[in-house]
């Protein structure tokens, strides 16, 4: 493998509608934002891209971290005090600001899709939507390494601005 790669582009596919108008005070985590309703509006050229997606109970929204700040190879991230490689966390300060989240499936109306259980800041672009498959999706982890010891406080947690621009 060579050390050139050559740079990617992609096209917001719609926007991200959320009740948070900024990250501080944003849960970080679907899980942490149980009941949190808020919707997907996708550009009408590809509102044929949702025909059958009604039929699942989540979906996986693809999204650009458009308000995080300069990206760093160590981070602190929002469940622990100490500094961990970026890879090893979900910061949104990262080397390709690219987010996911598991969210509810509510419904579909023409070119808007209903969801609940949103952590996402309202006017994130969204870059793709993939569907919640059980089967694909779910790893029984045995490992899940600093997180262990803080993964508690993710009901409560929420964005205290350390990653913003």
């Amino acid at each position: 493998m060579t050390n050139e790669v050559e740079p990617v582009t992609y096209r917001p596919i719609g926007v991200i509608r959320s009740p948070f108008s900024a990250p501080e005070g944003t849960p970080i985590q679907p899980a942490g934002a149980k009941g949190v309703v808020g919707r997907v509006e996708l550009l009408p050229e590809y509102r044929d891209g949702l025909k059958d997606l009604s039929g699942f109970s989540h979906i996986i929204l693809i999204y650009h971290f458009h308000l995080s700040g300069r990206s760093s190879l160590l981070v602190r991230p929002y469940l622990d005090d100490e500094a961990h490689g970026v890879f090893a966390t979900r910061a949104p300060s990262r080397p390709n600001p690219i987010g996911i989240s598991v969210v509810r499936l509510v419904g579909v109306d023409g070119n808007v899709v209903r969801i609940e259980d949103i952590d996402i800041v309202d006017g994130t672009p969204l870059l793709d939507i993939k569907p919640y498959v059980p089967e694909f999706d779910i790893r029984h982890a045995a490992r899940i390494g600093w997180l262990g010891g803080s993964v508690h406080k993710l009901p409560t947690a929420r964005d205290d601005g350390r990653f913003k621009e």
